[in-house]
């Protein structure tokens, strides 16, 4: 019976929690992940720094006082270094005096009051409330325009490079691992035969997390002896346990702590070292993708980025500002409203049924008990329908994206880098700049 699959997973409760932490782990339970933190605790506690929780001091130690921070009370802070923690604090609004910070300089232009209000308003939008003329209306576009511009002109680019064929070789090593090894092995393969791994040259790896990719980078540049080129990270938080942290030649890697948004590459200091900029990312979300182009188009006279590789994914989380594409979207009939509707509908690729995960738990646990089986909710369409429409609204999206490059002067296209087993979010974005011709 239908009753008997609960609408949503309640919360965990206390006793259901995983008995103890693992011993070396911070005793705190991350509620959202379902599971203990996975940080260190300080010495003497059950709790990482991050988690501790707020305390007064006692007379005898009155330095001990923990109090929530006030820029993100998820975590405390000692009483006693509020004044230093705020100025380092990732939650804190960065101003900053450097000269290669701009504020928003990569965001867009702003939008007037009305359509942000309009904007904020389509946000609000569920796709199960839409009436099925505009369902269906914004559908169809999408099929076409994935038809007339996309359909068939993505070419496989499965390729590997040397410098992870050891790591690879460890059969220890969990799936996740390994996934993410073989997308990193596959972006060095590209630029390796796109003959990109030259000296004289900042590779500049936008939204760089922990530096995986950086790493790996550095080690190929460090065995091709390329002593001219650097890996420039660029990241908005500050980040513990960085993979480029254990390079013996930390000259190979310079971090640059700033939001792509506010990022002026044309006055960033280490950029002048070099003759020439690679623009690189391995799974750079929705709109940093957007920002990322804008950042390096804007100075692209000044910072000689003639190369752009970008695994993307998470196109849901792109925005109406930052998009690069609303020229050609508007010229193809796609409204502010319709692109909205857009990004809402691209989780079907790698989510076809819409369900969440403890959803769908629950439904195949139900599956096995001895009832009649349950049909899937499909929003007038069925799961393979819907993730087929998902993916070509990803692809439209992207799409959009080469038309800009290709205005500004990039030959661009699209190119399956893994195979969907490895990731459903498979495509990269490739651009080379046009070469003058020799007179």
């Amino acid at each position: 019976m239908a009753d008997a699959i609960p609408a949503k997973k309640p919360k965990m409760s206390p006793s259901e929690m995983p008995a103890q932490p693992v011993a070396a782990n911070c005793a705190h339970w991350v509620q959202r992940k379902k599971r203990y933190c996975k940080m260190e605790p300080s010495k003497g506690s059950l709790f990482c720094g991050a988690h501790e929780p707020p305390s007064e001091g006692t007379a005898e130690n009155a330095d001990a006082e923990r109090i929530p921070c006030p820029l993100d009370p998820k975590h405390t802070v000692f009483k006693r270094k509020l004044a230093k923690h705020l100025t380092i604090c990732n939650a804190r609004d960065q101003i900053s005096n450097l000269p290669y910070i701009h504020k928003n300089i990569n965001a867009g232009e702003e939008l007037d009051s009305d359509n942000l209000q309009d904007i904020c308003e389509y946000e609000k939008l569920k796709l199960h409330e839409l009436e099925d003329e505009e369902f269906y209306r914004v559908i169809d576009k999408v099929k076409q325009l994935y038809d007339t511009h996309i359909n068939g002109n993505i070419e496989q680019l499965q390729l590997q490079h040397s410098s992870l064929e050891e790591p690879l070789s460890h059969s220890e090593y969990g799936p996740e691992t390994r996934k993410h090894l073989v997308q990193t092995s596959a972006l060095l393969g590209i630029l390796e035969q796109d003959q990109q791994l030259v000296d004289n040259t900042s590779f500049i790896e936008f939204g760089a997390g922990k530096g995986q990719l950086a790493f790996y980078l550095a080690t190929a540049l460090e065995s091709k002896q390329l002593a001219k080129s650097q890996v420039v990270l660029v990241d908005r938080l500050s980040l513990r346990h960085k993979k480029d942290n254990k390079l013996t030649n930390k000259q190979l890697v310079q971090r640059i702590r700033a939001d792509i948004a506010d990022l002026k590459m044309s006055e960033l200091p280490e950029l002048q070292r070099t003759q020439r900029n690679v623009a690189l990312s391995k799974h750079l979300c929705g709109a940093a993708t957007d920002l990322t182009l804008r950042c390096v188009l804007a100075d692209k006279e000044k910072c000689n980025t003639d190369y752009i590789l970008i695994a993307l994914c998470c196109h849901h989380r792109c925005s109406w500002r930052s998009y690069v594409g609303k020229k050609w979207l508007q010229t193809a009939g796609i409204t502010p409203r319709d692109f909205v509707i857009i990004t809402k509908m691209v989780s079907w690729a790698v989510c076809g049924t819409g369900i969440s995960r403890e959803r769908r738990k629950a439904m195949a646990e139900a599956a096995t008990q001895e009832e009649p089986p349950q049909q899937e909710p499909t929003q007038r369409l069925s799961r393979e329908q819907r993730e087929l429409i998902g993916y070509q609204c990803k692809r439209v999206l992207d799409y959009g994206r080469l038309e800009h490059l290709r205005a500004n002067g990039y030959q661009a296209s699209l190119k399956f880098y893994v195979s969907r087993d490895v990731t459903l979010e498979n495509v990269i974005l490739l651009a080379k700049r046009d070469t003058p011709k020799v007179q």
